[in-house]
């Protein structure tokens, strides 16, 4: 269910702010949206495992926490960010 190092290699390359970037708010909604569309793949399979289910959805609104604090602090970034991810809002 976690991500591989690849992964994370290829999401850090595509989100990061700057060259030295780990833990920006805009990686971290990429790393999570990543994992929610894993953690939705694998409930579709097992749809009684609620342990996965409670992870999902703490996963959902921590990244919906950190997109409202994009889009307080730059609409034009947050608007960018939902379009590259897909993420309908």
């Amino acid at each position: 269910m976690t991500l591989t190092s690849t992964q994370k290699q290829t999401l850090m390359s595509q989100y990061q702010i700057h060259e030295t970037d780990t833990g920006s708010p805009d990686l971290q909604v990429a790393m999570l949206t990543e994992r929610i569309n894993q953690l939705t793949g694998h409930l579709q399979k097992n749809p009684k495992d609620h342990a996965s289910r409670r992870g999902l959805l703490k996963m959902i609104g921590h990244r919906r926490r950190l997109l409202a604090y994009i889009n307080q602090k730059d609409t034009e970034r947050y608007q960018n960010l939902i379009k590259r991810l897909g993420i309908r809002r």
